[in-house]
């Protein structure tokens, strides 16, 4: 795409609802590369916008920044994404999404019980801890991180 023929970042950012600072922003992640014209001027590719929903929606998802650019540098550039391309990137994406679904069921099908059951005893909690044996495996809430301690 020559960079005359290009997206301005306004038409990006009415297309995809992100404020222009943010699309900057993400430009410094390099979550997109936009070229630039003679003028200096940037210009998005039409993918580009494609790229932005991603970020955004894998944001929702709590996809952190960094692993979003880790990810994102995985598709060509110079050069709109291909189905084979995406396929590569999501395949990636895809098992860091199970571990997440999978941290979140945890979390759903145990907290519940944690927080409503009022019982205060730690004779009674299904998330007890003798002798604070957890903090072998490290901080936070390891129960609910690692099923298998």
């Amino acid at each position: 795409m020559p960079p005359s023929q290009g997206l301005t970042i306004g038409a990006v950012a009415e297309r995809t609802g992100l404020a222009v600072s943010a699309i900057r922003f993400y430009e410094t992640l390099d979550l997109v590369t936009p070229l630039k014209n003679s003028s200096g001027h940037r210009r998005f590719d039409r993918s580009d916008i494609r790229k932005l929903s991603f970020v955004m929606i894998a944001q929702e998802l709590g996809v952190s920044l960094r692993d979003l650019s880790a990810l994102m540098k995985t598709l060509p550039q110079g050069r709109p994404p291909t189905a084979a391309d995406w396929t590569r990137m999501a395949t990636k994406f895809r098992k860091d999404l199970d571990r997440r679904i999978a941290k979140a069921e945890r979390l759903r099908d145990t907290l519940d019980g944690c927080i409503g059951c009022g019982c205060l005893s730690l004779q009674k909690c299904a998330l007890y801890n003798p002798e604070d044996r957890a903090r072998l495996s490290g901080t936070g809430p390891r129960h609910l991180i690692d099923p298998n301690l």
